[in-house]
């Protein structure tokens, strides 16, 4: 449970920097980090 909160959370801030439109090394570095943790959440249901 904790991981989808991370998830939820990094994503809140992925799609504030991008309505915001932050640097594009900012967003980007968001979404990398989002991306490892799905990756994570989905390994461990298996």
């Amino acid at each position: 449970m904790l991981k989808k909160n991370e998830i939820n959370t990094l994503r809140e801030k992925l799609n504030k920097s991008i309505a915001e439109k932050e640097d594009y090394s900012k967003i980007y570095k968001l979404s990398v980090e989002l991306d490892k943790l799905i990756a994570s959440y989905y390994q461990e249901q298996n």
